[in-house]
């Protein structure tokens, strides 16, 4: 990961003020903070995550030691999805019962951090997986901290134990309840933040849970595909279209237009099948007002 320009470094290395100042007038430096910098083509600067994890890094050098990366900002340093959530504050924790404050840019939580809590990532002392989402289960809001937490399920960095285990550690901190009830509605099988706030959003509108990722095989036993969401009972396949889905799967050569056809050769291919009686699919807009979706869809 790329690192920012510290105003103090800079200045180590012979720039001065009158340079820091030119280069910020030019726009070949961005302002992350007071005396942080990011270089214009820095590719970190282009999303709200990549900027927040850049801020982070512009952050600890700043404060005394023992401040470890927690919650959503280290949600970003593991390179889990966060969304709904300000990214224009830091967040760390100091292992001591008081001394939490907030700050423009910068929130110091407090609290009990063990050494099996806290890893390297880039060199940065950060909570590790399991903490932290069971620390953003806490405190985010319920589609956010479901959308970590199926995120690294899925990526195989915790286990469904591991989770159990850091919520038993926890037990009696703010916010403990709501933490587990985003383990126990979080679901590895979820293959990204779409359909993960989709699953939130299906279970707040009474919309029976789907199995997810269910493969479905021809008479012969022929792969045709494996569906976002199934619902055996009304044979209804759910499939959300996120566009970054289409940019994994495109193969060698392909555009995206590619993937778009193949997509469609897919899906008429499960409509054939006698188990499949409709398919109902979403996009991003769709999930800010998903009631005419979920009216599509299975009812209890």
């Amino acid at each position: 990961m790329s690192r920012p320009l510290l105003r103090r470094d800079l200045l180590r290395r012979g720039v001065t003020d009158d340079d820091v100042r030119r280069a910020l007038r030019s726009r070949e430096w961005l302002p992350l903070r007071p005396g942080a910098y990011l270089d214009h083509d820095d590719p970190l600067w282009r999303d709200a995550a990549g900027r927040h994890g850049a801020l982070v890094a512009a952050t600890l050098p700043l404060l005394a030691p023992g401040a470890v990366v927690c919650g959503v900002s280290a949600a970003v340093r593991h390179g889990l999805p966060v969304g709904g959530v300000d990214l224009q504050v830091v967040h760390v924790v100091r292992d001591r019962t008081s001394g939490g404050r907030r700050s423009r840019r910068l929130q110091v939580h407090t609290g009990p951090v063990r050494a099996c809590d806290t890893v390297l990532v880039d060199g940065l002392a950060t909570t590790s997986v399991a903490r932290t989402v069971v620390d953003v289960a806490r405190s985010a809001p319920f589609d956010t901290a479901v959308t970590v937490a199926d995120a690294a399920l899925h990526r195989g960095l915790v286990t469904p134990a591991d989770l159990a285990g850091t919520l038993r550690t926890a037990a009696g901190r703010h916010g403990i309840g709501r933490a587990r009830a985003v383990v126990a509605f979080a679901d590895g099988r979820a293959d990204g933040p779409g359909e993960s706030r989709s699953r939130v959003l299906m279970d707040a509108l009474g919309v029976p849970a789907p199995v997810l990722q269910h493969r479905i095989d021809d008479a012969g036993g022929r792969h045709i595909g494996t569906v976002d969401f199934w619902w055996p009972e009304a044979g209804l396949v759910g499939e959300f279209d996120g566009m970054e889905k289409y940019g994994r799967w495109l193969r060698p050569g392909e555009t995206p237009g590619d993937a778009l056809r193949r997509e469609k050769v897919r899906e008429d291919a499960l409509r054939a099948q006698p188990c499949v009686r409709g398919v109902v699919r979403w996009t991003w807009p769709d999930l800010t007002d998903f009631a005419p979706v979920a009216a599509r869809l299975p009812r209890p």
